[in-house]
């Protein structure tokens, strides 16, 4: 016993949370893994005897320590003595959380007895702890169904002077059931915890708790006398109680209505389903409320349009008539309409303040959950949500109550018949030009975006002009909405907002920069940490460029999709390339235009293609100077101009005049070397009547020309001071793209070779001062030579430089008329009876072989 002490350590030392302390605890547990079974013996008999005795001091909780490092240092599950289980199960029941909480966790470590679970006797005592014991112990869904059974049949049985830790514990334990495993509660179950939830809901006393201490839900001093509750602004509540109902004390169903309405929502989610006879009821009511309407609505003080007030139910069912589930969705109705009317007071402490927008933000979305149930509910339940969405929308405070509120009109609107753009116009106007720099806004109204697509798509016609004002949660914070935007962003791609969402997406530095003036120019003086004054702040701020600032922060598309002056706005906020929000925000532009390509051929004809192409090209030069950030945009712009042009070759032809200007800048070559490649590997491609019947010998003599006196000016000419020579693939890709050209028409063939022969003996001297890698340069003269005798047999150049669509796309696999296909064949059937071979017994093997 003397070395297991040894090498454990002692938790319940002061010392035990120093870093010696636990680095000779983490240093023990190999040694724990090698007790011997002798001493582990004389370990468990010792502790049995400290839990026998009446009181229990730091010695046993010092040892129950010691048991729990013991069974958690190994992966395999110990078995304890029968009789130290037995006392462990009685610590369960222990005063001392303490002592409840080692042995929980000592039973968690250890094998369940097969005879009886714990906690089933009746005998312990439900809490926390044993809960979770109990959960841990459930092998299956039989097993979480029978602890279901015995917890609520124990509510009933449960007599009215017994301990309350038992109702307390139960709810919670209820709801994770529901969330792990719904299926495992019984028809009979749902009935009874319905009605109990009613019960609690509805009927909770409306007495303070005399005896209840301070330290509860609400707090507040002892009273020896039970007074009515109050409400939030100090008065003596007149009705029902609720979760904003305030107190010195508090009953057992106070806590347990608190309680009830916490799970309230996730018990409506989890048994949503209408019974088939409730539908003919629903139908039945309805028709009943709209043969009342009139004169129920003749008596109403709210503020609904008058196309809902000729459809709305106004009779309530009484309980009595109504199964449990039906009955449930009524008081929830009512639960949630009380808190809604509470709302409006005034509360006296501010945390009681924040306690309403919590509430409120339930109640609706408790009311969204039975509305969805019950059709017939929607129309007693627009008229409070129409009334607290005018009460609200003035405030921005409520920013996050309204969300619930649009997630309501969404839901039912159609239904209730009822407009709702005023609505739509504060989440998707307001809400983000206004509170772009709340993170919880940001999170909350993009997740309602994403659960709410399809439906926004189809009821919020709306929704994608507004793309502009949206886009400024990213420009923000950007790391953490991206992946939202990456679900978000297909949607906002239309044939008529392609364009401007392009240059949108690539003035997303230029935004992030314009928020962070727009924040600043509220605090003054603005200026670095040099003490100057920020010339983009003075530059926010002058008159003349106001209009251009306003465009980045515009809320709606459809004022233009760009801006003439876009280089002097750049120049403006050239100090802001080295801000970190704006770098970050930099940074998730590529990823996104790789989005927005692959949506909007999708989405778009070739005739809005073309222009596409044509916004590439104009603003590869106009991006805001972070060279990380251009170098990764032209590599994405590089690629999908060539995707773009291999799903449609004809928009070379369309746009060649802009290619061609492009491709003729000798400046691009150095400038945009990747994107040049790009365009000079298009142009020779796909610049063939084989592609586009209209392209005619004039257009190719015109792009031959063009490409050649590229070429000729970037290797006769020195570049300028500071410029690198061009990349030897720009060389290559202008002397492939001559040679295609030149094999569409044979009278360049002689202008192509001549050139290239003279790059040829030019090279041959020696090094040259376009190309400063010699094994680079010995590349480009044998592509040349290459190309050369290539050329001086017409009909095999045009072959090979312009194979047909069958050469470059074989079809092997799938033509039945060549041998290929048979071949392949009889490689499957060897290889799969190898395989076979290998599985099955000699004489299937060779059966299969033989076949």
């Amino acid at each position: 016993m003397s070395n297991l002490m040894h090498i454990l350590p002692n938790p319940s030392s002061r010392h035990c949370g120093s870093i010696q302390s636990r680095r000779h605890s983490d240093c023990s547990y190999s040694a724990l893994r090698e007790i011997q079974e002798s001493e582990l013996q004389r370990f468990y008999s010792r502790l049995i005897k400290l839990l026998q005795e009446k009181e229990h001091g730091h010695e046993t909780i010092d040892s129950l320590q010691r048991l729990r490092l013991i069974v958690s240092a190994t992966k395999y599950a110990r078995t304890l003595p029968p009789e130290l289980q037995k006392r462990l199960r009685l610590l369960l029941s222990s005063p001392v959380e303490q002592l409840q909480v080692l042995s929980s966790a000592v039973l968690r470590e250890t094998l369940p007895l097969t005879a009886q679970k714990y906690g089933q006797d009746g005998n312990s005592q439900l809490n926390s702890h044993t809960t979770a014991l109990l959960l841990s112990q459930a092998e299956s869904r039989d097993d979480l169904s029978a602890l279901c059974t015995q917890l609520l049949r124990n509510l009933d049985n449960r007599p009215s002077e017994g301990p309350t830790h038992l109702l307390l514990h139960t709810l919670p334990v209820v709801n994770n059931i529901l969330t792990y495993s719904p299926k495992s509660l019984t028809e009979d179950n749902i009935i009874i915890l319905s009605k109990k939830l009613i019960d609690w809901l509805r009927y909770a006393s409306t007495t303070q708790g005399g005896g209840a201490s301070s330290g509860g839900f609400f707090t507040g001093s002892r009273s020896r006398q039970p007074l009515p509750i109050a409400e939030l602004d100090g008065t003596v509540s007149g009705d029902f109680f609720t979760v904003l109902c305030v107190g010195q004390g508090f009953t057992e169903d106070q806590w347990m209505n608190v309680y009830s309405f916490s799970m309230l929502r996730h018990w409506l989610l989890t048994f949503h389903s209408v019974p088939g006879g409730m539908v003919a009821d629903t139908a039945n009511r309805l028709q009943l409320s709209l043969s009342l309407s009139h004169s129920f609505w003749n008596d109403d003080r709210s503020e609904i349009d008058g196309s809902v007030v000729s459809m709305v139910s106004v009779t309530s069912s009484t309980g009595r008539l109504l199964p449990p589930k039906e009955r449930l969705r009524e008081k929830a109705f009512q639960y949630c309409q009380r808190l809604i009317e509470q709302s409006d007071r005034k509360a006296q402490k501010k945390t009681d303040t924040e306690l309403q927008k919590a509430c409120l933000v339930e109640a609706v979305c408790i009311l969204d959950c039975v509305c969805l149930e019950d059709a017939s509910f929607v129309y007693r339940v627009f008229p409070c949500i129409k009334a607290l969405f005018g009460r609200l929308s003035s405030d921005l405070q409520f920013a996050r109550v309204l969300l619930p509120v649009a997630q309501f009109y969404l839901n039912h609107g159609e239904l209730a018949a009822v407009e709702c753009d005023c609505v739509w116009n504060l989440v998707f106007d307001r809400f983000p030009a206004e509170l772009f720099n709340d993170p919880f806004l940001a999170h909350e109204l993009l997740r309602f975006l994403r659960l709410n697509l399809e439906n926004v798509q189809l009821r919020v016609p709306q929704y994608t002009r507004y793309f502009p004002n949206l886009l400024k949660f990213l420009a923000w914070d950007s790391p953490a909405v991206i992946d939202d935007f990456v679900d978000l962003l297909p949607s906002m791609v239309t044939s008529g907002t392609s364009l401007e969402l392009l240059h949108t997406l690539l003035d997303l530095p230029c935004l992030s920069a314009t928020l962070l003036l727009q924040l600043r120019s509220m605090c003054l003086p603005i200026s670095d940490s040099g003490g100057r004054s920020l010339a983009s702040m003075d530059a926010f701020r002058n008159p003349s460029f106001r209009g251009l600032f306003l465009f980045l922060l515009r809320g709606e598309a459809g004022t233009g999709d760009t801006i003439d002056r876009l280089s002097t706005l750049l120049e403006l906020l050239s100090e802001a390339v080295d801000w970190p929000r704006v770098i970050q925000c930099a940074q998730t532009v590529p990823i996104l235009l790789h989005i927005f390509f692959n949506t909007v051929i999708t989405v778009a004809d070739r005739t809005l293609l073309g222009q596409v192409l044509l916004v590439l090209l104009e603003r590869s030069s106009l991006l805001l100077n972070i060279p990380k950030y251009i170098a990764e945009i032209h590599r994405v712009f590089s690629r999908q101009l060539t995707k773009l042009c291999k799903l449609h070759p004809s928009l070379v032809f369309d746009q060649s005049h802009e290619l061609l200007e492009f491709a003729g800048a000798t400046s691009n070559v150095y400038s945009k070397q990747e994107i040049y490649t790009h365009v000079v590997l298009v142009l020779g491609e796909y610049l063939s009547v084989s592609y586009d019947s209209r392209c005619s010998v004039r257009l190719i003599t015109s792009c031959f020309e063009t490409l050649e006196a590229v070429l000729f000016e970037i290797t006769s000419s020195a570049p300028l001071p500071g410029v690198g020579c061009p990349a030897p693939c720009v060389i290559t890709t202008l002397m492939s793209a001559l040679a295609k050209l030149a094999s569409r028409s044979h009278d360049l063939i002689p202008r192509v070779s001549l050139f290239l022969s003279k790059l040829r003996n030019v090279s041959s001297g020696g090094s040259v001062f376009w190309c400063d890698d010699e094994e680079d340069l010995v590349s480009i003269v044998t592509l040349g030579e290459e190309l050369c005798a290539l050329l001086k047999t017409p009909g095999v150049a045009q072959s090979v430089l312009n194979p047909p669509a069958h050469v470059t796309a074989p079809r092997w696999h799938q033509d039945t008329n060549v041998a290929v296909p048979l071949q392949l064949r009889a490689l499957t059937r060897l290889a799969q009876a190898h395989a076979s071979h290998a599985q099955h017994a000699p004489t299937k093997a060779s059966h299969h072989t033989s076949t």
